[in-house]
């Protein structure tokens, strides 16, 4: 059998409200809002009771899925989001924008702050990391063709 897609990226949140507004701002849809709890969800994560909150958010192609958790049970055991670009584990998400400058301005309202610069890959891509809502690092990317 193949590999048929990749589902979703998940990232834990605090504030499940602000980070669909962060990614509703970048361009990303909200797709659904639901409450995940019981005993099945627990047998799948290995966390036994769990409470979760959940947002699939949507790029607007739909090729693509963010889902964003808040838990409410068990407690958060460990945070990872102000990890330098080059710790262990999962890094970042990237998205390409249309325009990496107007982005990086509507995305500063909501608390954005870019991690170096902006900078030109071989005439073919502007790229930048920011810190987004709860000091998440997302990768945005415009193509120059």
């Amino acid at each position: 059998m193949a590999l048929k897609r990749m589902d979703n990226v998940g990232i834990v949140v605090e504030d499940l409200t602000e980070a669909i507004d962060f990614f509703s701002e970048l361009g990303l849809e909200l797709e659904g809002r639901a409450t995940v709890e019981g005993e099945w969800a627990g047998r799948v994560t290995g966390l036994g009771d769990q409470h979760v909150e959940i947002a699939m958010m949507r790029t607007p192609d739909g090729h693509s899925r963010l889902e964003l958790s808040r838990f409410l049970a068990p407690p958060v055991v460990a945070d990872h989001r102000n990890a330098p670009v080059n710790a262990l584990g999962y890094l970042r998400v990237m998205f390409t924008v249309d325009d990496i400058d107007d982005t990086l301005e509507r995305l500063r309202v909501r608390g954005a702050q870019l991690v170096g610069e902006v900078v030109e890959y071989k005439d073919v891509y502007r790229l930048c990391y920011i810190r987004g809502p709860e000091g998440l690092l997302i990768g945005l990317a415009q193509e120059l063709s």
